[in-house]
C-alpha cells in the first residue's frame, strides 16, 4: 500500500511480559502496519550465549496473538539494517535502554541516510525476561517442601490418620 508506515519491533520475546506488551502497543501506535521480529533460537544463542526458555515457534504464536502485531518476521541475523533491506520498513522501535549505545547509535547514522526513523520507548525496569529466568532458576533450586508465595502447604497428617 502506498503510503502506508511500516514498523519494525525487534526482540527475542522470551517469556512473553508486560515490557514485551507495552513495546508492541506503543509501537502500533506510531505505524499503520506493525511487524514484530522474532529472533530464531539459533539467534538468541549467539547473541546471548543460551537458547531461550520458549521455542521459536511458540513465541511466534504469542507475537502472533498479540492485537497490535499485523504479521511476524523471523531474525536470523543481528544486523538491523540487513533486515530492514529484506523487509523495508521505515520505522523502527527499541527500549530505550538501547538509547546512546555504540550499536544504536551507529544504526541511528544509517537508519537516518535510508529514512528510516528510530523511536525508543521507556523499558520496563520492574520485569524483564532475565529477572523471569534467574527467577524460574532460584526456584527451580529451592526446597521443594517449601510452598511458593500464594501456594497451600501440603496438609500435614495427623495422630489419628497415621
Amino acid at each position: 500500500m502506498t503510503g502506508e508506515r511500516l514498523g519494525y519491533a525487534p526482540g527475542v520475546f522470551d517469556l512473553f511480559h508486560v515490557g514485551h506488551l507495552n513495546i508492541l502497543r506503543r509501537a502500533r501506535g506510531h505505524c499503520d502496519r506493525l511487524i514484530a521480529g522474532v529472533c530464531s533460537d539459533e539467534l538468541v544463542v549467539r547473541m546471548k550465549g543460551r537458547p531461550p526458555v520458549v521455542p521459536l515457534s511458540e513465541r511466534l504464536q504469542i507475537v502472533r496473538s498479540v492485537r497490535y502485531v499485523d504479521e511476524t518476521f523471523v531474525a536470523t541475523v543481528e544486523d538491523k539494517m540487513e533486515t530492514w533491506r529484506e523487509v523495508g520498513f521505515d520505522v523502527i522501535f527499541k527500549g530505550d535502554d538501547w538509547l546512546g549505545t555504540d550499536v544504536w547509535t551507529t544504526y541511528e547514522a544509517e537508519f537516518a541516510r535510508v529514512g528510516v526513523e528510530v523511536v525508543y520507548f521507556p523499558y520496563t525496569v520492574h520485569t524483564s525476561s532475565t529477572l523471569l529466568r534467574d527467577a524460574l532458576h532460584l526456584l527451580a533450586q529451592r526446597d521443594p517442601s517449601t510452598p511458593l508465595s500464594g501456594q497451600l502447604a501440603a496438609p500435614r497428617q495427623t495422630a489419628t490418620e497415621s
